[in-house]
């Protein structure tokens, strides 16, 4: 049994299951989108960044670019499927929405959802919405998918 660490250690976690995965804080990226600089400059800068590549699939969607919007939240959701497993995520198991830098990772997979409903990938759709349900079903209603 491994013993819990990180954010929230030993706060109602299940000893049992696999602990939940806690990405490290990206402090200079994180601050850039913070102050408002264009995210493009941001995943230039860091293209493993999974919160500027949310953010650029975000602005796209809001503008009615879907398809833009797929490909970036993709990205995103990829740098973050390879970021969660170097930190011990075995591809099932809690990502806390209340850990802000895990929120990158979790509104890239909800960008996909919404840019896959907007083209009409309703299996998409449905297994975004449930990879969020799986990491925390804080993130389905924060990310406005519930």
């Amino acid at each position: 049994m491994t013993i819990p660490t990180g954010p929230g250690a030993g706060h109602g976690h299940n000893l049992l299951g696999p602990q939940p995965t806690y990405l490290p804080e990206t402090p200079e990226p994180a601050r850039r989108l913070e102050n408002g600089e264009d995210p493009v400059a941001v995943v230039a800068d860091h293209p493993t960044y999974s919160a500027g590549w949310a953010a650029l699939a975000e602005r796209a969607e809001a503008a009615g670019e879907h398809v833009a919007a797929y490909a970036y939240a993709r990205t995103g959701y990829h740098r973050g499927l390879d970021q969660l497993r170097r930190h011990g995520w075995k591809g099932f198991g809690p990502v806390p929405w209340d850990h802000e830098p895990n929120q990158g990772f979790l509104r890239a997979v909800a960008a996909l959802a919404k840019a896959a409903r907007a083209i009409g990938e309703t299996d998409e759709v449905d297994r975004c919405v449930q990879l969020l349900e799986d990491s925390d079903p804080k993130a389905v209603e924060a990310l406005g998918l519930a």
